[in-house]
């Protein structure tokens, strides 16, 4: 599902420990997810927010980590070994043109797209395919760069969203990014 596919090398720069003084994963991410819940998690890069998910999901949770990059993923999963949370992330490679997560078909508590609808080369398929692995009630939040992402853009993507059945529930503030809570009905 790629179309500007951030290099993977900028990867390390992502996954910096000084970015939590921007972008806390913990405070963006524990008001949704609980403990023992499943998450999804497409475009994880080296696992910034992917190892806070793990955290939080705890010892009976889960975090799908779906990725176009091979080199993303290896980070990501030698990053999770060495914070001892790799038996909770299943590292999955996706397809150009899927996220290729049609076995998790209403498994899904909770997903997260920090920063990904937007290298997409079509979003409508992709709230599509994520819509389908959430339960009933279950979540998403988006959040898109606003250095990126621009008004009319993000309102693109919510309205694609909706046609999707995503229906919006709060607009967190989270610095330097357009948020959006998602709820599939």
């Amino acid at each position: 599902m790629a179309q500007h596919v951030c290099p993977w090398w900028l990867g390390y720069l992502l996954a910096c420990p000084l970015r939590r003084l921007v972008n806390d994963p913990h405070k963006i991410l524990s008001p949704y997810v609980h403990n023992g819940m499943t998450a999804l998690e497409p475009g994880p890069g080296m696992g910034f927010f992917t190892l806070e998910l793990a955290r939080l999901v705890g010892p009976s949770g889960r975090v799908v980590a779906v990725d176009v990059q091979p080199k993303m993923l290896e980070a990501l999963k030698r990053r999770a070994a060495k914070a001892g949370l790799l038996d909770r992330i299943e590292a999955r490679a996706a397809s150009s043109n899927s996220l290729s997560v049609t076995d998790l078909a209403g498994q899904i508590d909770f997903a997260l797209a920090f920063a990904v609808v937007h290298e997409l080369p079509a979003a409508a398929p992709f709230f599509a395919e994520v819509a389908t692995t959430l339960k009933p009630g279950a979540c998403m939040l988006l959040a898109e760069p606003v250095v990126h992402v621009r008004t009319a853009r993000f309102e693109s993507e919510l309205r694609l969203a909706a046609q999707a059945g995503f229906n919006p529930v709060e607009y967190p503030s989270i610095r330097r990014n357009r948020a959006v809570l998602l709820r599939k009905p």
